[in-house]
């Protein structure tokens, strides 16, 4: 097998155990630093990372402006209005569960949004498993979902954060095909601190207590989530049709709340585990070739 396969092959896995560490991230910061603080200074870091790896590799730089501003839209929507939407939400008061319901709407919103956007085809095949999917994603979610109120302005920054990075990988797919993906991220980041910077200075006092829970969660979110995750996100939006590469996010609610057993004691109901089996049915049923 080619080195390129094996990577194929790997990619979609690593790809869902690493972007579900970010809700352990997200749990591990909380006592100590304000989230779109935690976020800008994650992307800076995760900028200067990339800059010293394009540095060494001497990764081309894009020459035209088309694709300078390509790469900067899809990290506001992939990124900064993204990750600032849930974090400003759940910190407004959206419960946590029900935020994670709203973001595994977003297979359904690429399915529907890939059609008249990219041309591409979603087969019946396809949607029967993002039903199930969703069902198996929704499960896992409904024992962390709250008695209380849900703020409807949190709610309605939940719903146009899904639909960010849904129009996000969308966009990223029908311009970013040619650059070089370590520059493509790069940028990208730029354009998500552009986007955090003036939410920081709205929301929040730039507090963080640099701990060594804090640091460690950092390191993690600089090289783990904004380099390894993102990266290998960039690369399947490449490969593969949308449509897919977006219905592996409901494995990622199963994956999150096994990782909270094994870290930190949280209980697994039989719904639960049940719904554990119907996400990764629908994912097998909607990613067969």
């Amino acid at each position: 097998m080619s080195s390129d396969a094996f990577l194929a092959r790997l990619a979609p896995p690593l790809f869902v155990v690493i972007w579900a560490t970010g809700f352990i991230v997200a749990r591990i910061i909380t006592p100590h630093a304000e989230p779109l603080t935690f976020l800008l200074v994650r992307y800076v870091l995760a900028l200067g990372v990339l800059l010293a790896i394009i540095g060494v590799a001497r990764a081309p730089w894009p020459r035209a402006a088309r694709d300078w501003r390509n790469s900067l839209i899809a990290g506001m929507l992939l990124h900064g209005f993204y990750l600032g939407g849930v974090f400003w939400s759940v910190k407004d008061g959206l419960p946590a569960g029900i935020m994670a319901l709203i973001a595994g709407l977003q297979p359904l919103a690429t399915a529907i949004l890939s059609g008249p956007f990219l041309g591409e085809t979603v087969s019946p095949r396809r949607w029967v498993g993002i039903g199930i999917g969703f069902l198996g994603a929704a499960l896992v979610i409904l024992p962390k979902l709250g008695d209380g109120g849900v703020p409807p302005m949190a709610l309605l920054v939940g719903l146009l954060a899904m639909l960010s990075i849904t129009c996000g990988t969308i966009w990223q797919k029908r311009t970013g095909g040619s650059l070089d993906l370590r520059v493509n991220a790069a940028i990208q980041y730029v354009g998500a601190a552009l986007v955090t910077v003036p939410m920081v200075l709205l929301t929040e006092e730039g507090r963080i207590d640099w701990t060594l829970p804090l640091l460690g969660a950092l390191a993690w979110a600089v090289l783990g989530l904004s380099i390894g995750a993102i990266g290998l996100l960039l690369y399947l939006i490449r490969r593969g049709a949308v449509v897919g590469v977006a219905t592996l996010l409901y494995l990622v609610p199963p994956v999150a709340a096994l990782m909270a057993f094994g870290l930190f004691g949280e209980t697994l109901t039989l719904v639960q585990i049940i719904g554990m089996g119907f996400a990764a049915l629908g994912v097998a049923i909607a990613s067969r070739s």
